[in-house]
């Protein structure tokens, strides 16, 4: 250990003693204690980037008065959450994650390493380097995520190794491909064996019983895919942390938080997953979902627990997640424990949010990082030609508030040899284009649950290798829209009667902006109101959209290899 730590350890131990006064202290108010499991009259000291005491009659260069009312809670940490699925650079998620009380996020950078490989991770460390907030990195296990789609890249263990020496990678990212650890794959058992001393995270929904325990078995401790009670209850009972998803598109939250109690809330996270711009607005982050929890029954800091504590302790971040002696200060100052309204934010013992507004965050202009091109060639409207080869074709069936989907069989609208969308039953085309190599490859399918009754929708986020996927009525509109993607290279669009409605670019990858949140809302509003005027049913509808290309969760999927049964993990026909 070099001379500057001792010497700053020593400084906070005498901080701690009150033999000097501490640089910060914030008194009154009720410390969140999420050890003992209640709030407790004291005040918090801090020096350096460290909290060195909590109680009574602590001096400091700085003293800041807190409102009796107020809560002091540790810094939320949210431990399973895409950043791609902001639209937003780790830097610009970060400032507003920050005015929500979070101050550490976990991420899985599969989206942006489908796209871009090692180079799209490199974006990502890059951009949250230097900014008060910690963005920590699990590195990707299934890129691809499957055989069944094309993606523009493939890390292996030797790129695994290479991103463990990273200092921000703390373990292997949700492991999807579950079918390939039970046939016992020695290519996805070489990429567990890389962190097999590290946190493995899991990917595993609907899986029970034996199957489940021999994925146990490959060192999994962690599952955000539960949907039901019966399912997660299991999970617990065999050893795994349950990640509480409340997302924009899969909310689960009602569902689980019942099995919460003073007996086993240690074995739970509330994570975010995937979070829209509009929903980040509207709604919040972690804060958010602490307000349904206490809304719903819980108790306040048994909630705060499940994001701070235990995410910092399954993730091994030992400098965090709590307020004590000794502890990171990361510090959220809450209103109340009831509507959890910000009043302060501290990141390393210095002020960063105050009522709402950010404090000496970095600004600018982020960075041009190079983005490959959205490979797509002899595009026409004819590509998008379904023929009929039978009366009976199966259909991709939306259920409202979740990212798996129905699979119907449903008689076809046709016009002589060629299929056609029928708005009057909401069974419309849907279309998923290769854009990584330039196969020309489509795959071509049916979905019902949009409501569209004109236009077209496309966007080149589509999970998990992020090939332009466009829903809508007519063959014409879905190739302008498709077309329009491929101009801007990445992005979304609504297109209807001919002509393009709105349209908003993601220049990073294809999926993200270098824009503010506000700035990107004010645009993705734009799209939301064109899909309403062509009679869209869904409030966000291209987060819907993006995971119809998704082959790992069940039932019925369309990749641009063919319409996937999920079931049975592979390629069927379109009819039956």
């Amino acid at each position: 250990m070099n001379e500057e730590p001792i010497s700053a350890l020593k400084e906070r131990i005498r901080a701690a003693r009150g033999d000097i006064p501490a640089d910060l202290v914030l008194k009154g108010g009720k410390v969140v204690n999420v050890f003992s499991g209640i709030s407790e009259d004291a005040d918090v000291a801090v020096h350096g980037e460290f909290i060195v005491g909590i109680g009574a009659g602590y001096r400091g260069k700085e003293e800041v008065r807190i409102p009796t009312r107020c809560c002091i809670s540790p810094g939320l940490i949210d431990g399973h959450i895409h950043v791609e699925s902001s639209m937003l650079l780790p830097s610009r998620l970060a400032e507003a994650l920050l005015t929500r009380g979070t101050t550490t996020i976990v991420s899985d950078p599969h989206e942006i390493a489908n796209v871009m490989g090692m180079e799209g991770i490199g974006v990502m460390l890059r951009d949250s380097e230097h900014i008060p907030f910690d963005v920590f990195f699990m590195a990707p296990s299934c890129v691809p995520a499957t055989p069944l789609e094309t993606s523009g890249a493939r890390l292996d263990a030797r790129e695994l190794e290479i991103l463990k020496k990273e200092p921000r990678v703390l373990g292997l990212a949700e492991m999807m491909n579950f079918s390939a650890v039970l046939a016992g794959d020695d290519e996805v058992l070489e990429k567990l064996a890389v962190f097999a001393n590290a946190p493995l995270d899991g990917h595993a929904p609907s899986l029970r019983g034996r199957d489940l325990q021999a994925y146990l078995c490959a060192g999994i401790r962690s599952d955000h895919e539960s949907v039901d009670r019966a399912e997660a209850l299991e999970k617990i009972n065999r050893g795994m942390m349950i990640m509480i998803r409340e997302g924009s598109s899969a909310r689960n939250l009602e569902e689980l938080l019942p099995l919460v109690h003073d007996g086993n809330s240690r074995r739970f996270l509330l994570v975010s997953d995937d979070l829209h711009p509009a929903d980040l607005l509207r709604r919040g982050h972690l804060d958010h979902l602490l307000r349904n929890c206490v809304a719903r029954g819980l108790d306040p800091v048994t909630a705060i627990e499940m994001v701070s504590l235990n995410p910092a302790e399954y993730f091994r971040l030992r400098d965090r997640g709590a307020l004590a002696p000794g502890y990171r200060a990361d510090l959220a100052v809450f209103e109340n424990l009831e509507d959890f309204a910000i009043r302060q934010v501290y990141k390393n013992g210095r002020l960063v949010v105050d009522r709402g507004s950010l404090i000496g965050f970095p600004s600018g202009e982020r960075a041009a990082y190079f983005s490959p091109p959205v490979r797509i060639s002899g595009l026409g409207p004819e590509r998008f030609r379904i023929r009929k080869e039978g009366r009976e074709a199966r259909v991709i069936e939306l259920i409202p508030g979740q990212i798996v989907t129905g699979a119907s069989r449903r008689e076809v609208n046709a016009r002589g040899d060629w299929v056609v969308s029928d708005p009057r039953a909401d069974v419309l085309k849907i279309a998923v284009v290769e854009r990584h190599k330039g196969s020309g490859r489509i795959g071509l399918g049916l979905v019902r649950g949009f409501g569209l009754q004109r236009g077209a929708l496309a966007s080149s986020v589509a999970h998990d290798s992020h090939n332009v996927i466009a829903v809508g009525v007519g063959d014409d509109d879905i190739c302008r829209a498709v077309e329009e993607i491929r101009i801007m290279g990445g992005g979304m669009v609504v297109t209807g009667d001919g002509r393009t409605l709105a349209k908003t670019p993601l220049e990073v990858g294809g999926l993200m902006s270098s824009r503010s949140l506000g700035e990107l809302a004010a645009e993705l509003d734009e799209l939301a109101r064109a899909a309403a005027s062509l009679h869209c049913r869904i409030e966000e509808p291209f987060m819907v959209l993006s995971f119809l290309a998704l082959p790992v969760i069940p039932e019925l999927k369309l990749t641009d290899r063919g319409l996937v049964d999920v079931n049975r993990f592979e390629v069927v026909p379109l009819f039956v």
